[in-house]
C-alpha cells in the first residue's frame, strides 16, 4: 500500500517540476500567454480605434 501512495505522490510532484522541451505544463504556459497576448490586441485595437499592426507602426 505505501509503494502505490509513493507512486501517486512521485507523479502528481513532478507535474510541478520545470523539465526542457515540450512538456504539458510549457503547453498550458503557452496557451496562457497567446491568450493574454490575443486580449492585449484586442484591447489596443478597441482603446485605438486602429489595428494592432497599425498602432505599433508596421503597416
Amino acid at each position: 500500500m505505501q509503494s502505490a501512495d509513493k507512486a501517486t505522490a512521485a507523479a502528481t510532484g513532478d507535474r510541478q517540476a520545470w523539465k526542457f522541451g515540450f512538456t504539458p505544463q510549457a503547453e498550458l504556459w503557452n496557451g496562457r500567454f497567446a491568450m493574454i497576448g490575443f486580449v492585449a490586441a484586442l484591447a489596443t485595437e478597441l482603446a485605438t480605434s486602429q489595428g494592432t499592426l497599425h498602432f505599433l507602426g508596421l503597416l
